[in-house]
């Protein structure tokens, strides 16, 4: 199982961005507690973050035909990026949107998401462990029975 670990825009910052909002770990940490969750199931994880939205959507357009899942924080194109929901949808990946932040409970424009439609599932609120739900929830689904 070849999974896509996809972090967008200001999420390379973590550690020192709002830490009161987004916890004191850093991306690389967060990576690294996934990778090895990862690994102890058997599966491989290929993490990518930009602060570009072409560049995100080229990373997915290039990895979906060997990748079996997609973990994505998409930052604030979460709230916006039709073309990055476009191509989540056209990659055929089962999809789970990961925010650390719980975002409900924030600024009403951060309450919209345009790619969770297109998405197996969503994830926010619950800090970096957000992301290992998210894995392990695309782990068990592809075990499942696949792709759907």
């Amino acid at each position: 199982m070849r999974i896509l670990l996809v972090n967008g825009p200001n999420l390379n910052t973590l550690g020192r961005r709002e830490p009161a909002i987004y916890g004191a770990d850093t991306l690389h940490d967060i990576v690294g507690r996934v990778e090895k969750r990862a690994n102890e199931a058997g599966a491989s994880i290929v993490p990518f973050q930009s602060n570009h939205e072409g560049a995100i959507i080229d990373f997915i357009q290039e990895q979906q035909g060997a990748a079996d899942g997609l973990i994505i924080n998409p930052g604030s194109l979460g709230h916006s990026s039709i073309g990055l929901r476009d191509c989540i949808a056209g990659s055929l990946l089962p999809a789970v949107e990961v925010h650390i932040s719980n975002i409900h409970a924030r600024e009403p424009f951060r309450q919209r998401l345009v790619l969770s439609p297109v998405c197996k599932g969503v994830i926010t609120g619950l800090g970096w462990r957000g992301y290992l739900y998210a894995l392990d929830s695309l782990i068990a689904s592809l075990q499942e029975g696949g792709k759907a």
